[in-house]
């Protein structure tokens, strides 16, 4: 029994270089596979190229410790060992990001051990729900902040809510001896349907008598680099 237990720890991999070489490339085609879906799904100001193209790296990366370790039991608890010390910090700035790293890991696992089926099949499989899924854009909100004298608060309150139809929510409401401040938050579809430009929000707010400043601006939630 000890011996069995004996070979089985120190049982190590007898990869030839051709395939060690097509499970790294495996690795890197699918890879960029996650890399055109990352592309696809992230446009506009929230795409970052450093981090599509970490992805790939991440996937080849992944894919060579795997065959590493393969089938030797002490690399691999000396490989999970290693790596439990090590924290990342890097702030997360789309919650698809965390399925990105996922997906980069476990394609990388499965060419790593010859699975290469399986990862093309489920990668296959991802990208065409991340084509469908991953366009889905959160509506953010619009916070509209005005501010003036406070004899003027009950009518530019009063003519919000007349120009949103009520759909405006008032979140907070701030009051010194001569001022006020409030802050509604709205919809884009709400500002949309409202007006065809936010200055005209503006021009209609400034008819009212002492009101200092009136600003329209958009609550996200996407932490930026």
């Amino acid at each position: 029994m000890k011996e069995k237990l004996f070979e089985l720890i120190e049982r190590q991999n007898n990869l030839t270089v051709e395939e060690i070489l097509l499970n790294i490339g495996m690795s890197a085609l699918l890879g960029f596979l996650i890399y055109i879906s990352y592309a696809i799904s992230h446009r506009g100001t929230i795409y970052s190229k450093k981090f599509n193209a970490s992805l790939v790296i991440l996937t080849m990366l992944t894919g060579v410790v795997m065959t590493v370790i393969g089938n030797n039991i002490a690399l691999s608890l000396g490989m999970v060992g290693a790596l439990s010390i090590v924290r990342f910090r890097t702030a997360i700035k789309d919650s698809r990001d965390t399925v990105y790293i996922f997906w980069t890991i476990i394609v990388g696992i499965c060419c790593g051990v010859g699975d290469y089926s399986v990862a093309l099949i489920g990668s296959l499989g991802v990208f065409v729900i991340m084509l469908f899924l991953g366009l889905v854009k959160n509506d953010n909100r619009m916070l509209l902040i005005v501010r003036g004298d406070r004899g003027s608060q009950s009518t530019a309150q009063a003519r919000v809510y007349q120009m949103f139809k009520k759909k405006a929510i008032l979140r907070v409401q701030n009051t010194t001896e001569n001022d006020f401040e409030l802050i509604f938050e709205l919809s884009q579809k709400t500002v949309k349907k409202c007006v065809s430009a936010p200055h005209q929000i503006s021009d209609e707010l400034y008819k009212i008598e002492n009101i200092e400043y009136v600003n329209l601006v958009m609550q996200n939630d996407e932490v930026s680099n």
